[in-house]
């Protein structure tokens, strides 16, 4: 089987596994976006998921997305950034995202804020939330505690180059995650009740995107499911 057929028939059973979720849960299938998240994999995948009709692609770590935007700069699609990150990358985030999935502290939208308007570009930022039991950050996934998402909205509405666009988050390791994202959904009712813009809930993965439809997700973020196993160098 050649890449591009492995890749078509991934596509195949994610789709029909959004298809199934979102008729459980009395959604429309157009209702979600599939986000590819194509860390480990050369932008030859990139080209291959195109050509298959993904126009959504995501990475976790800069230098690697820097590189891989570069190599398909000329295919119109759309780029998110999903992993921590740090301030003194803003800039270079900054310079090819079109939504970042994971500001969880103000003064990366400070940092965010500065090199987009520098930049002439207005990136869409999602807040993550925590949601692991303590709400903390400590469990390593990063984001925000539930009752700080509104003051961290707040600073992001207000800051010149971004716009809100709502959550994101990642369910806790090794728990259930339809608590977690019933929980988010709330948050996110909350927010939208002071921003009603802020649309997007980017939740749900390869393991648990059924989870996340069914609470309402309106992003999921598949790697595993869609590329295969994870491989150790990008070639």
């Amino acid at each position: 089987m050649s890449r591009i057929e492995e890749l078509a028939a991934n596509l195949a059973a994610v789709r029909e596994r959004i298809a199934k979720a979102c008729h459980a849960a009395g959604r429309a299938p157009d209702e979600i976006t599939l986000v590819a998240v194509t860390k480990t994999f050369p932008a030859s995948d990139v080209r291959l998921l195109a050509e298959l009709g993904i126009t959504d692609v995501a990475e976790n770590r800069d230098q690697e997305a820097a590189a891989k935007v570069y190599d398909c700069r000329d295919l119109d699609l759309t780029w998110h950034f999903v992993g921590q990150l740090q301030t003194n990358k803003a800039r270079s985030v900054v310079s090819y995202a079109d939504v970042i999935h994971s500001v969880d502290r103000a003064r990366l939208v400070n940092a965010l804020s500065r090199a987009a308007t520098d930049a002439g570009r207005s990136p869409r930022c999602l807040i993550q939330v925590s949601l692991d039991e303590a709400g903390t950050a400590e469990g390593g996934r990063g984001g925000v505690r539930p009752d700080g998402v509104l003051a961290l909205a707040e600073a992001l509405s207000a800051a010149k180059g971004l716009r809100l666009g709502g959550l994101m988050a990642v369910a806790p390791l090794g728990a259930d995650p339809a608590p977690a994202f019933a929980r988010l959904a709330e948050i996110s009712d909350s927010l939208r009740a002071v921003y009603p813009d802020a649309k997007t809930v980017s939740a749900g993965m390869s393991g648990d995107l059924e989870h996340a439809i069914v609470s309402g997700a309106t992003h999921v973020r598949i790697g595993t499911a869609l590329l295969g196993g994870r491989r150790a160098i990008v070639r």
